[in-house]
C-alpha cells in the first residue's frame, strides 16, 4: 500500500490537525503489524521458516555423489528443518545454494544467470590456499564460505575432539618408531624437506603411493597404531588447515603426531598441548630425533592423557557437512557479498 494513501486528506488545502493524527495511528498500526508479519524483513535477521530450508547443492563435491533423498539430516545428523537437493529446477525456491569450489568452472558460464531475491549463496572449501586456484574470477558472488577456517561464516574442520568421560586409555602394541603415510610427494614442500633432513638421524616407515607401498582404507589405521610417533605432515602451511593427517592417521590411530603445518599456538586451539609434538619445539631436527628415539614410557603415556577426556571427531561425509548449514543460518549474516574472495582466502 502506497504510504501517501493512508494519509486521508480533504478536497482542498492542507490536511486538518485531526486528520494528521489520525493517519499517525494509522502509519503506528501498519509499522507495528508489518513487524509482526515480517520481523525479519526490518530487523535484518534471519525470516523465520514453517517449512523446511532448501539448501541446493549446485554440484557434489565429491565424485560420487550419495543418496540424499528423504530427510537424511535429521535421520543421520538429527537436524530439523533441512532439505538437501541436487534438483536445479527448484532453484527458485531455493534458501541456499552451495557451490563447491573443486566443481567451479572458470568464468560463469555454469552458474544461474540470475539470483532470487533472498537467496544466498556459499562458496565450499577444504583446501588450502595453495591449492586452491582460480579464485579472482568469483569476486562479488558469494554471500558466505564455508571452509576449515575457523573464522569462516561456515567452519568445517577435518576433525574435532569430543567430550568423552571415559576415563581410559588405550595405547595400541607399538612395533616401530616412526611412520609416514604419504601419496603426493614432492621435494619442493616443506614437509620433504623435513623428511629427508629427519631421515638422516632416524628410520621413517613410509607407506602410501609416493613410496609404492599404497594403503587400503581398512588398512590405514591398523598400519599407523603400530607406530609410537606418526609424522603429520600438511602439505602446505596455513592458519587452522589441520587436515586428517593429525585427527585420522594420528590421533584416531593411538599414535603420538609429530606435526609440520601452523604455529604451535594454533594448533593448541584444536588439541591438548600435551597432545602433540611440534617440529618447531626443537631448535634442530637431530634434537628431535633424539627426544623421539630416547623417550622413556612414563613420558609416552603422558601424551595420551587427552582419551581420559575426549574421543576424535572425524567428519567426513560432505551430507553431515551440508546439513550444517543449517544449523548456522538462523545467525548467518544477511545482504553481505564478498567483493575479493582470493583477499579473503589468501589471507
Amino acid at each position: 500500500m502506497p504510504w501517501a494513501s493512508l494519509f486521508p486528506r480533504p478536497l482542498w488545502g492542507r490536511p486538518s490537525v485531526k486528520a494528521v493524527i489520525t493517519a499517525g495511528v494509522l502509519v503506528t498500526t501498519f509499522w507495528n503489524l508489518r513487524r509482526f508479519l515480517n520481523p525479519s524483513e526490518v530487523s535484518g535477521e534471519a525470516p523465520n521458516h514453517t517449512e523446511p530450508l532448501v539448501v541446493l547443492v549446485w554440484e557434489w563435491p565429491s565424485k560420487q555423489v550419495p543418496n540424499i533423498s528423504g530427510d537424511i539430516c535429521h535421520d543421520l545428523y538429527g537436524i530439523e528443518g533441512c532439505w538437501l537437493t541436487m534438483e536445479r529446477q527448484l532453484l527458485g525456491r531455493a534458501d541456499v545454494v552451495v557451490f563447491p569450489h573443486a566443481r567451479l568452472q572458470p568464468g560463469r558460464d555454469r552458474l544461474p544467470k540470475e539470483r532470487p531475491p533472498g537467496q544466498n549463496w556459499v562458496w565450499v572449501s577444504l583446501e588450502s590456499p595453495s591449492n586452491t586456484k582460480a579464485l579472482a574470477g568469483w569476486n562479488q558472488t558469494f554471500n558466505w564460505v564455508m571452509t576449515y577456517r575457523r573464522d569462516s561464516d561456515i567452519f568445517i574442520p577435518y576433525g574435532k575432539l569430543v567430550p568423552n568421560q571415559s576415563a581410559t586409555v588405550n595405547i595400541p602394541m607399538k612395533t616401530n618408531l616412526v611412520s609416514w603415510v604419504i601419496s603426493n610427494y614432492h621435494r619442493t614442500q616443506k614437509r620433504a624437506e623435513i623428511y629427508k633432513n629427519l631421515s638422516r638421524y632416524l628410520h621413517v616407515n613410509i607407506y602410501g603411493k609416493a613410496n609404492k607401498k599404497p594403503l587400503c582404507k581398512d588398512c590405514l589405521l591398523p598400519t599407523t597404531s603400530k607406530s609410537k610417533f606418526y609424522l603429520a605432515f600438511e602439505n602446505s602451511i596455513h592458519q587452522d588447515y589441520i587436515t586428517e593427517k593429525l585427527w585420522r592417521n594420528s590421533l584416531m590411530a593411538g599414535t603420538v603426531p609429530v606435526v609440520l603445518g601452523p604455529t604451535r599456538a594454533n594448533y593448541e586451539q584444536f588439541i591438548p598441548a600435551d597432545s602433540f609434538i611440534h617440529i618447531n619445539d626443537f631448535g634442530s631436527l637431530a634434537e628431535l630425533a633424539t627426544f623421539l628415539k630416547t623417550m622413556n614410557s612414563s613420558r609416552y603415556q603422558q601424551f595420551f592423557t587427552w582419551q581420559k577426556r575426549y574421543s576424535v571427531k572425524l567428519y567426513t561425509d560432505w551430507r553431515e557437512r551440508i546439513c550444517t548449514i543449517c544449523t548456522a543460518y538462523p545467525s548467518l549474516p544477511r545482504g553481505r557479498v564478498y567483493p575479493n574472495l582470493e583477499s579473503w582466502f589468501n589471507t
